[in-house]
């Protein structure tokens, strides 16, 4: 019996740290997605100025699909965590 209390909290520790690290490592990734999406964007403003209006809709479009990601990976960790709880 008390093996599987031990084997309870090692769980309970696994999904926490799973849902930890979700949070970061999509963190991380967008942060370097969002970047990359902004400089490109910055460099065809200054290529193309006359496109600046399409360039800045395509741009907000982009990020909002990167902000739905890490909002997508908060919903899982927040299960993952209420879960195990």
């Amino acid at each position: 019996m008390n093996s599987f209390l031990v084997a309870a909290i090692d769980l309970k520790g696994i999904y926490a740290l799973a849902a930890g690290l979700a949070i970061a490592l999509v963190g991380v990734a967008a942060a370097i997605a969002m970047a990359i999406v902004i400089a490109k964007a910055l460099e065809g403003i200054t290529r193309q100025p006359e496109a600046e209006s399409k360039i800045k809709s395509g741009l907000i479009l982009g990020l909002v699909f990167i902000e739905t990601v890490i909002i997508y990976a908060l919903i899982i960790s927040i299960l993952l965590v209420i879960n195990v709880l």
